[in-house]
């Protein structure tokens, strides 16, 4: 895609969770303007993070460990993400499992930071990959398709449910990163290609940015956009989701959230899950 071919309406696509539907309400519904309309392509991240690797959408939401994979055609903006503090992926076991070297882990994807960071603690594990909301379930009854499942790995409003399936928690793995670190964890980051005009994607960092802004400014606005797609969570679950998801990283990455960002991938390249790569990771200031 070029200055010349761009579309009338530019596809945006980002997951159903409340994080999500509340920044970009405001963009989705035409209450902040953007250089282009954008339309709404509503997909699980796992979705989202194979469509990149696809090339399929020209801005979408995607996991960190996903944009590694795809450095050479998108490029971050630094507005909408997910990092932060307290934020971390959990490991839930339904009994008392210590070493999981060697065990069936269910993950949520191969392509999500939780994944990578499932493997920088424990290089041995094995997994099963499946939806992220069949995780829980599948830990619950010890096995996904006959193959035996001693622990998952819970991401998104899961940390706020897994209790309810009779699950423990065995390791937090952001509480890990930060502790090994010092720094808050990356999980989530809103990409465009890196193919389109550079005064466009800092006006759809902006706009992204003015869209998140408005969300904060009229809580109410985006109160049943986000219920719409909530599935089934409670408007407690739904509000802990984004006051734990969206924070000061989402409005703008900053240097600490650069750092951490560079930190991630350092580690991916280092244990063989990615290229290394010298292209700039965010949209020039």
């Amino acid at each position: 895609m070029t200055s010349s071919t761009l579309p009338d309406t530019l596809d945006l696509g980002y997951s159903l969770c409340p994080n999500d539907t509340f920044i970009f309400h405001a963009l989705h519904a035409g209450l902040v303007r953007g250089p282009l309309p954008v339309r709404e392509v509503l997909e699980d991240v796992q979705t989202l993070n194979e469509w990149a690797v696809q090339g399929r959408l020209p801005m979408t939401k995607i996991s960190y460990r996903a944009y590694f994979e795809v450095m050479e055609d998108y490029v971050a903006l630094r507005a909408g993400g997910a990092l932060g503090r307290g934020v971390g992926p959990l490991i839930v076991t339904r009994g008392d499992v210590q070493d999981l070297n060697g065990k069936v882990v269910a993950s949520p994807g191969a392509l999500t930071t939780a994944e990578l960071l499932l493997r920088l603690v424990f290089p041995d594990v094995q997994v099963v990959r499946m939806r992220y909301d069949e995780v829980m379930p599948a830990v619950q009854r010890g096995e996904s398709g006959g193959q035996a499942v001693a622990a998952g790995l819970i991401i998104h409003e899961s940390r706020f449910t897994y209790q309810n399936f009779g699950l423990s928690k065995r390791l937090d793995l952001g509480a890990w990163w930060e502790q090994d670190t010092g720094l808050p964890l990356p999980l989530g980051a809103i990409l465009v290609r890196r193919d389109l005009p550079v005064d466009l994607q800092r006006e759809l960092n902006a706009a992204v940015r003015a869209s998140l802004e408005y969300a904060y400014a009229h809580p109410d606005a985006s109160r049943a956009y986000v219920r719409e797609h909530a599935l089934e969570l409670s408007d407690e679950v739904m509000q802990a989701h984004i006051d734990l998801y969206v924070n000061g990283f989402s409005v703008d990455v900053g240097e600490e959230g650069e750092q951490a960002v560079r930190e991630l991938h350092r580690r991916a390249v280092a244990v063989g899950a990615v290229r290394d790569s010298g292209l700039p990771l965010f949209v020039e200031r």
